[in-house]
């Protein structure tokens, strides 16, 4: 029970007493005046006495009360006296005026405006600065509540998007991921996907995966101003949008739409996405074992929440029925866009490149010379005069390396030796013939130069030839390297031609015979010489 009602309760027990008690009273002494007034029955009755008395009131309260009709009590100061900050105010009210002209991002916290007047001698507390600042921007206009206009989307018109900072625990330990969040503007359809980065290439596969799981695209799209679309904000609502992200919207035929800078309102549908999402989705904090189960919980929980809402311009649907009429108006879907980043990165002797704090192994005959990298948004391609000479899932963390054995295998040719403690070669997961024959030849004296010998036919051809060459060997008994060679030479050189024969029309009757005294007819000088 709020002030206003306990105090009309109040005064209902009160006029209760007053009514019940001074008309009883007086009902039962005719001799008083029918023209005195009730403050004067009541005394002679003593009905306040007894509202006193029973409420626990004062007799000033209910008086009041009574003769008033007052139901509440409210004590509201017409001016408010600053008796510390008074001689700070001409201060306080230029900090507040040059504070407000500067842009959201770069304005001042309260508590610092204090603190810095405390730092020059003011002697009042925080909540004195903090009351009247607040009144001070209601007197200049400066807090107001904003008026917005209700805006209505065709199907396949736009979407809106956006990213927001979750936190997960990921394989038993508390991981921060970065969520895409889509959301249609007519169906009010959602779509939500886990990143480790906020990168360019994370928007693009982003959007392959939403258009993917929408069916389709939109006409515009609406995005705030992020720096991997972005490369500069024009006047009004000119944007210079970088090639690589103009690229990807071509390829979908997507027009961007950038919106005000600090203006979120302008995809609040989005905004109210991200919300929704992390009360719905993220809490409870969310266990999962990897990015593959956490993408797969945020599309199933998208996809309940939209059979479960009601539209929210069409009550008789759900979003989902609204999303099943608008998915036939979406754009056609196009191939994915095979969208990347893309930089020059030097290799190490040790066939190694760096990037974000790890390394990656590359061909041996790339060493020497500077490799294109290609980043995706879950793997990595490298690249020398056109040709691939590395490719790795991409990895996150920091400080680890990632090694391909067969990019090694070249160097083993000159030395063999490396396969006793050469790191890629460590937990070497091979074919299970071929590591029965590892296992026996390491334990021999020219075991290593036999083991490179396979293994570099194993590069050069294929490994399910030689693994089957392996097979066939110890069928037969065979260990060493030169047999399992002969049998891979066997299955991979092509077999002689056959001999054409002629047909019967062309084939000699008669089998030529060699005259040499037909030379000896021809006379003149050859004949003599």
């Amino acid at each position: 029970m709020n002030m206003g009602e306990e105090v009309s309760h109040l005064k209902a027990h009160v006029n209760t007493f007053y009514n019940n008690g001074a008309l009883q009273r007086a009902s039962e002494q005719p001799h008083l005046k029918t023209n005195q007034k009730p403050s004067q029955i009541n005394k002679k009755v003593g009905s306040q006495e007894e509202i006193c008395r029973s409420l626990n009131l004062s007799r000033a309260t209910v008086r009041k009360i009574i003769r008033s009709g007052v139901t509440e009590f409210k004590y509201e100061r017409k001016s408010q006296p600053y008796p510390v900050l008074g001689p700070w105010r001409a201060r306080l009210d230029e900090t507040l005026e040059e504070n407000e002209a500067l842009p959201k991002k770069h304005r001042k916290r309260m508590t610092k405006i204090w603190k810095e007047l405390s730092d020059d001698g003011f002697g009042g507390g925080y909540d004195s600065v903090r009351r009247y600042t607040k009144n001070w921007r209601i007197a200049h206009g400066r807090q107001q509540a904003q008026a917005f206009i209700p805006l209505i989307f065709d199907p396949g018109e736009a979407y809106q998007f956006d990213w927001s900072v979750e936190t997960v625990l990921m394989d038993g330990a508390l991981t921060t991921v970065k969520v895409a969040h889509f959301k249609l503007c007519h169906s009010r359809m959602p779509f939500s996907i886990a990143y480790p980065r906020e990168t360019q290439e994370m928007v693009f596969d982003a959007h392959d995966e939403a258009f993917k799981f929408f069916g389709g695209g939109c006409i515009n799209g609406i995005y705030d101003n992020m720096t991997t679309a972005v490369d500069a904000i024009l006047s009004g609502k000119e944007r210079k949008f970088n090639k690589a992200f103009s690229r990807m919207c071509s390829h979908h035929l997507v027009n961007p739409i950038a919106c005000t800078r600090a203006a979120g309102w302008e995809k609040g549908q989005v905004e109210n996405l991200v919300k929704e999402s992390r009360a719905y989705s993220f809490t409870p904090r969310l266990e999962v074992a990897d990015f593959d189960e956490l993408n797969a919980r945020l599309q199933k929980d998208a996809i309940k929440r939209a059979k479960e809402l009601r539209h929210p311009e069409n009550l008789e649907v759900t979003v989902w029925e609204e999303f099943q009429q608008e998915k036939p108006l979406l754009t056609h879907l196009q191939k994915p866009f095979v969208g990347f980043r893309e930089k020059t990165v030097a290799v190490s002797r040790t066939c190694l490149i760096n990037f974000e704090r790890n390394k990656y192994s590359v061909e041996a005959r790339a060493v020497g010379r500077q490799v294109q990298l290609q980043v995706y948004a879950t793997r990595i391609v490298l690249r020398q005069d056109g040709e691939i000479v590395g490719e790795h899932e991409r990895c996150f963390g920091r400080g680890k390396t990632i090694f391909n054995p067969w990019h090694y295998v070249p160097v083993l040719k000159r030395k063999p030796g490396a396969l006793r403690n050469g790191a890629p070669f460590r937990d070497w997961d091979l074919p299970p013939a071929m590591t029965q024959i590892w296992t026996h030849l390491r334990g021999t004296s020219d075991g290593d130069r036999q083991l490179a010998d396979i293994l570099f036919a194993a590069y050069q051809h294929d490994i399910d030839v030689v693994e089957a060459a392996c097979e066939e060997a110890l069928k037969s008994g065979l260990r060493k390297a030169d047999a399992i060679l002969n049998i891979v030479s066997r299955r991979t050189n092509p077999p002689p031609p056959k001999a054409i024969e002629p047909p019967a029309h062309l084939q000699l009757k008669m089998a030529p015979i060699a005259d040499c005294a037909r030379y000896d007819r021809l006379g003149g000088s050859h004949a003599t010489a």
